[in-house]
């Protein structure tokens, strides 16, 4: 066992979290939750305008999740052969509320779970139970269904969500967690569902809205997901009288925040950065988003971005997010990646500079792979990542990103992630006279280090090396001052969960201190000298 890597993972986890990690384990072990069988009586909810879900369920017991198609002769709920987070998805029955379903379809699929539930596994885990609750208490609601079967086996569902909640991993999770309770409590009227749903929504939005408006894991991916739920949420208590709308202004608050930190991050294409966790085909587009929240009335807050650690430019055709920002949650950092101050570019609309996004959440070298700082626009010193990401979702060392200049054209920040390669990274971001450059110095105590730049392009880009620059759809110019080498190289670019396709990147190796101008071919490059003390950075950093 490596103990300094489970040390510098844990050191960083709550109290909370390590307390319920043992309860939850011995409970589960030597226990069984007693759960109520009780005839109920549920109450149909309100809702206006649902968002509804892309066809996951294709008919005739055939389902396809994460680009990958199962047709089952009797459908399996733990059917495990594509991986948890395909089995989860087949559990959380977001297809009951997708555009193409009939009632009858619906139902039927809902009376087969429940007749296959004393065989259910991952199906009964917190998280899966949270999101099916709500889509069964939508699709019920929408179509008028009253079946004290289904009303039994859900409230019994609800029970064991609220004997089990997410506290060992808090996060995205328990605030699920949280949205589901009340969702079930409004259509049983349940107050002890309610009390609990309260708690968690107050004490966890709170926290996981950021000022600018961002969610806290720093996926803009997550954020839409988490904003979705959130606008159900207000949906919900703004269109049923149960509790006085008691929580419609901290609802409405968050979600207006959340909508103005959404409009703030995506391009002008309408896509979104996929930074950390993100990707194609999971979450609610951002148009589709905009629409929702504008049918419940809600108008965007927009605040300056800033707690979320990323910077955002647009000017003249150039679109450019930057990263500078730390490892987040600190105490749940799973969908966070080692990319200490990387950035993306859209140019015309369409992406130029990209990260390589993710294809998977299995444990394995792909997933480590799209973790790690060589798939990201930043620079890798002896091929080590910034952050020590491992274990499919954990992060052990980390690097602190200092922010030593935050202006409207120029950005400068450094971090200590390669300080036991005895080197600190420090970036400036700047535009001047619509060039985009990306100055990277090295201050290091020894010269043995190996430094290596990397730049990812989107696969529909056509590139060409010249010497020193890289020409882009004959549009762009990627002119590289100071690197000892440039390589043209392939990698792969995930388009969704399980979907990979080729592209080029390039590696430039260098050794104390490099310059990246991009501009349109029209234009000159200069070349800009600046003098910084970096000795005065290196100990700054060092007693960071």
């Amino acid at each position: 066992m490596n103990f300094s890597l489970y040390y510098h993972t844990l050191k960083h986890v709550k109290p909370i979290q390590l307390y319920y990690q043992v309860y939850y384990r011995l409970k589960n072990r030597f226990f069984k939750d007693s759960l109520s069988s009780c005839s109920l009586k549920s109450f149909p909810i309100h809702l206006k305008s649902l968002l509804l879900f892309k066809d996951s369920y294709k008919g005739n017991q055939s389902f396809e999740f994460l680009n990958l198609e199962k047709e089952f002769t009797d459908i399996d709920w733990n059917y495990n052969s594509y991986g948890k987070l395909w089995t989860y998805n087949l559990n959380y029955f977001d297809f009951l509320n997708q555009e193409h379903i009939s009632e009858a379809a619906g139902l039927k699929l809902i009376k087969d779970f429940i007749e296959k539930g004393p065989d259910l596994m991952d199906g009964i885990e917190p998280y899966p139970i949270s999101l099916r609750g709500i889509n069964w208490i939508k699709f019920l609601s929408r179509y008028g269904i009253t079946d004290s079967s289904i009303d039994s086996f859900l409230y019994r569902d609800y029970q064991r969500l609220s004997k089990n909640l997410e506290y060992h991993l808090l996060a995205n999770h328990l605030l699920e967690n949280g949205f589901s309770l009340l969702f079930g409590a409004y259509y049983f009227q349940d107050d002890n569902l309610y009390k609990k749903a309260d708690k968690i929504l107050k004490e966890e939005l709170e926290e996981q809205i950021l000022e600018d408006g961002t969610h806290f894991e720093l996926s803009p991916m997550y954020h839409q997901i988490i904003f979705h739920r959130l606008l159900d949420s207000y949906n919900l208590v703004k269109n049923n009288r149960w509790k006085d709308q008691e929580l419609i202004l901290l609802l409405r608050e968050k979600a207006r925040l959340m909508f103005g930190w959404l409009e703030s991050i995506s391009f002008k294409n309408g896509e979104i950065p996929y930074l950390n966790d993100s990707t194609f085909g999971i979450a609610p587009t951002t148009s589709e988003l905009t629409e929702y929240a504008v049918s419940l009335g809600l108008k965007p807050k927009k605040m300056r971005l800033g707690d979320s650690g990323y910077r955002k430019w647009n000017v003249n055709d150039m679109e450019i997010i930057m990263d500078v920002g730390q490892i987040a949650p600190s105490y749940q950092p799973g969908h966070s990646h080692a990319d200490s101050l990387q950035f993306v570019l859209n140019y015309k609309d369409k992406p130029i500079v990209v990260d390589t996004g993710i294809s998977t959440y299995e444990k394995n070298e792909r997933r480590q792979l799209e973790r790690s700082t060589a798939s990201h626009n930043t620079v890798t010193i002896n091929g080590e990542n910034s952050s020590k990401v491992w274990g499919g979702f954990r992060v052990a060392d980390r690097a602190k990103v200092v922010l030593v200049s935050d202006e409207s054209k120029k950005i400068e920040a450094y971090h200590n992630g390669f300080t036991k390669q005895g080197v600190i990274h420090h970036r400036k971001f700047q535009f001047a006279e619509a060039q985009f450059s990306i100055e990277d110095k090295l201050v290091a105590s020894n010269e043995t280090y190996e430094a290596t730049g990397h730049i990812h392009f989107h696969p529909d880009c056509d590139i060409e090396l010249k010497e020193s620059s890289i020409i882009i759809n004959k549009e762009i110019e990627v002119h590289i001052l100071g690197a000892e080498k440039l390589e043209l190289m392939t990698y792969d670019f995930a388009e969704g969960f399980n979907q990979l396709k080729s592209a080029r990147k390039i590696a430039y190796d260098f050794k104390h201190q490099v310059r990246i101008n991009i501009q349109s071919i029209i234009g000159n490059n200069r070349t800009v000298h600046e003098n910084y003390d970096l000795q005065t950075v290196f100990k700054a950093a060092l007693n960071n």
